[in-house]
């Protein structure tokens, strides 16, 4: 369970802040983001703040513990990891969330230094970038702010593309039931992605496509292929009716049931191939197709 409860007698006459680093034994970066986050409560449950003094009985500190279930990178070097994620697994815990996440290995076996240098949605299969250091993260992360990467996925599609088509299309929030749902608009975030057309299969009437987006909008490749008509085979939100949407994402459609709507269990979206050079060497690496 990646957040913990933990529960401390106090000292009085104690300043909060001072108790976390001194008796905790937290950094005292950790203990102020944890109180501004409002994860410290006394007995009574009351967040407590900086610069509070104790006074009597304990305190409660959720703290993040991680857990492994054995996900190994397939790459590591002094300053960097790369994972290849299942589809189904969050990156990073929401919130106060009990759910094992890729940051649970991450920090399970590299540290607290360790993070994540760039984010795939749960149901995106494949490559991502984990940094060791504070060195790497600054390096490698400025690096995916300026697109010094190459990132490549590939998805399979309800229906044909014969040519390559460059989607250069804006990208907003959509403002319907689905929270997490964006869409194209002329008010949107200047986004672009290559599609080019793989293999179709003609009983199926499915095409696999290998997509590079240019820029790095959430949902990107889902947004641009389903505004052209083409979406992405087991996508559980777009190009669906929002009220049945909204019953998957809350868990109350069966996997039959999801199934039979979407086409398969999963997101048909795998991010198979990451370029990048770092400290002058280039690295390449391509993840095996997932369907």
């Amino acid at each position: 369970m990646p957040y913990v409860l933990k529960r401390f007698d106090v000292n009085p006459g104690i300043k909060v802040d001072d108790f976390l680093v001194q008796t905790v034994k937290l950094e005292s970066s950790l203990a102020m983001k944890l109180l501004q986050k409002g994860r410290i409560v006394d007995n009574k449950k009351r967040r407590l703040q900086k610069g509070f003094v104790l006074k009597s009985g304990f305190i409660e500190v959720s703290i993040y513990e991680p857990i492994t279930k054995g996900l190994k990178p397939i790459f590591q070097t002094e300053h960097f990891v790369i994972f290849d994620k299942p589809s189904g697994l969050i990156v990073h815990p929401n919130a106060r969330s009990n759910k094992y996440t890729l940051l649970d290995e991450i920090r399970y076996q590299f540290g607290n230094d360790a993070k994540l240098v760039h984010r795939i949605d749960a149901e995106t299969s494949g490559l991502v970038l984990v940094s060791k250091n504070q060195y790497s993260h600054f390096v490698l992360s400025s690096m995916f702010e300026e697109k010094e990467f190459v990132k490549k996925y590939q998805a399979l599609l309800e229906g044909e593309i014969k040519e390559e088509i460059l989607i250069n299309k804006k990208i907003t929030n959509s403002s319907g039931l689905i929270s997490i749902k964006m869409k194209t608009s002329n008010e949107g975030k200047e986004s672009s992605t290559l599609i080019k057309p793989i293999l179709y299969d003609k009983r199926k009437n499915q095409t696999l496509v290998e997509a590079t987006p240019y820029t790095g909008r959430q949902h990107q490749i889902r947004v641009h292929l389903d505004s052209i008509g083409h979406r992405i085979v087991g996508d559980p939100i777009y190009g669906l009716d929002e009220v049945f949407v909204d019953k998957i994402l809350k868990k109350e459609v069966s996997l039959e049931e999801r199934i039979k709507i979407t086409g398969e269990k999963r997101l048909m979206l795998h991010a198979y191939y990451l370029e990048f050079e770092f400290l002058n060497r280039i690295y390449k690496f391509c993840s095996k197709q997932r369907f």
